[in-house]
């Protein structure tokens, strides 16, 4: 299956106002804005997030981010790929460790838009922008070795549902850990 990106945003049904604004702000981006693939463009660009599952659905597979300096789900920039599902997946393994990963839906599971602070980067300040996100849900085995990202991130570790909340130090972030964990139990 070839993923189009705008396709895919047009067929997701929102779960709630925030996703619902942010799907018609997005699309709206999509027709006026360019290189929203890239980093190029400084205002706002497409990532792409993972909500990592065990096996039985109670718990979820969070890093430790170093920028953030807060647990966090899996995720990356788009990098010019139009297909944020590999995107997703990609950064999963490559902030995880792990090597098998399920892909449980093909379609998006959640959207987003993010507001990212200024901070700096490999020495180099980067502007406060926004990332225009879409969350996949994976699944993995927690008997799986796992392995940091060190220039990313310092942790990697499962944590049961609940507490996959509030162990975030993002106040914005613990809202939208709340609302994938309810998708997920609606579903599961």
């Amino acid at each position: 299956m070839s993923f189009n990106l705008e396709k895919e945003i047009l067929k997701y049904s929102p779960c709630c106002e925030q996703e619902k604004a942010d799907k018609e702000l997005i699309l709206n981006l999509l027709k006026k804005e360019e290189n929203l693939l890239n980093r190029d463009n400084k205002i706002c660009h497409f990532t792409a997030s993972s909500w990592i599952v065990n096996k039985e659905k109670t718990k979820i597979l969070m890093i430790h981010h170093n920028i953030y300096n807060s647990w966090s789900w899996t995720g990356g920039h788009a990098d010019g790929e139009e297909d944020l599902l590999d995107v997703s997946v990609r950064e999963a393994q490559e902030e995880t460790g792990l090597k098998n990963i399920n892909i449980l839906f093909k379609d998006i599971f959640s959207i987003e838009i993010l507001t990212v602070n200024g901070h700096i980067k490999n020495g180099k300040y980067i502007s406060a922008h926004l990332h225009l996100n879409l969350t996949f849900l994976l699944e993995a085995d927690e008997n799986d070795l796992l392995f940091i990202k060190p220039d990313e991130n310092s942790g990697v570790k499962w944590f049961k549902l609940e507490d996959s909340i509030n162990i975030s130090n993002e106040d914005n972030m613990k809202i939208i850990y709340k609302k994938l964990n309810n998708k997920l139990n609606s579903i599961y």
